[in-house]
């Protein structure tokens, strides 16, 4: 019985990446043709278990030293029926707490905390709490115009969501950063839901204090797996994603825990990991065909893709 699936996903405009020589070198290694999943972007191979040390060198030789996306995934964790997605960095470009950080002139203090956070240096709580710290004053206004003018979705974001909730997975936002942001994004994007820590805010402007409770690493899991029982869903029916230190332990909680872009922290748990390719590489990981894939229409909100 066929139990495990690599899959390899070229990014955008790259489908030479995805030559004839490959595709035999793939039906040689699993015995049989690989799956197209896309003309110009994603093929499949299925594996036995037998095959999986052959598959793990095959992409130690032929496949990393190519700009390519792989996953080499079990068959049965990629029927999804919860998504779980960190925001900054992930679902969008930037990470607000560094763009807030500019307009009060603190940037290249919060960033450095920014990014050690991110990669594990700093317990991620009172990292949070000190880059907060440091923008109070600063006005509210600010935090419009940082999303009107700096917040972008990450390429692949809206049709990611709306073909897993086509498919009747519900799908959530959660995130380390501020619910100023996420109500937005979790709208332009189309989330069911959204989680995010909540700035104080007094006559106007930040005061530097976050309202209990700080929501960190933690959190999240926790998030994750609530929705999961509240859904009555097996593990293996869940997927997170994200890209910093603070997500791993809901990558790790996750049926399948995806890396997109990551830290290197993340990489070490996640169960595939998007480097090249944009947000509905995913969706290819997941077996699904370009005809299954929902292309949305405009968002609900003047949030655009970057690049758009």
């Amino acid at each position: 019985m066929t139990a495990w699936v690599l899959v390899l996903v070229a990014p955008p405009g790259e489908a030479v990446l995805l030559s004839p020589d490959l595709e035999r070198d793939l039906a040689d290694l699993a015995g049989r043709p690989p799956r197209r999943l896309a003309p110009e972007r994603a093929l499949e191979v299925s594996l036995t278990e037998e095959r999986l040390e052959a598959a793990r060198d095959f992409v130690r030789e032929r496949i990393l030293p190519l700009p390519l996306d792989w996953a080499l995934l079990p068959a049965a964790r990629r029927r999804v029926r919860l998504l779980v997605c960190d925001m900054d960095s992930t679902v969008i470009t930037v990470e607000c707490v560094d763009e807030l950080a500019e307009r009060a002139g603190v940037r290249e203090r919060v960033a450095a905390l920014t990014r050690q956070a991110m990669a594990g240096e700093l317990e991620f709580e009172r990292a949070l709490e000190e880059r907060v710290r440091l923008l109070a004053g600063l006005p509210l206004v600010e935090l419009d115009r940082v999303i009107r003018e700096r917040v972008r979705l990450t390429p692949g974001a809206r049709t990611l969501v709306a073909t897993l909730r086509a498919r009747g997975a519900f799908c959530a936002l959660v995130s380390g950063g501020f619910t100023e942001f996420t109500r937005v994004v979790r709208i332009a994007a189309g989330f069911d839901m959204d989680q995010a820590n909540r700035l104080e805010i007094e006559h106007g402007r930040l005061t530097g204090r976050l309202l209990p409770p700080v929501l960190g690493r933690d959190a999240k899991r926790a998030t994750l797996e609530a929705l999961r029982a509240h859904l009555g869903l097996a593990p293996e029916e869940t997927c997170a994603v994200g890209d910093g230190a603070n997500d791993v332990a809901m990558l790790a909680a996750a049926g399948l825990g995806v890396g997109f872009r990551p830290q290197a922290r993340v990489r070490e748990v996640a169960d595939a990991v998007i480097d090249h390719g944009d947000l509905t590489t995913l969706l290819y990981f997941l077996g699904l065909r370009e005809d299954q894939i929902v292309r949305p229409g405009p968002p609900r909100l003047a949030l655009c893709e970057a690049g758009r």
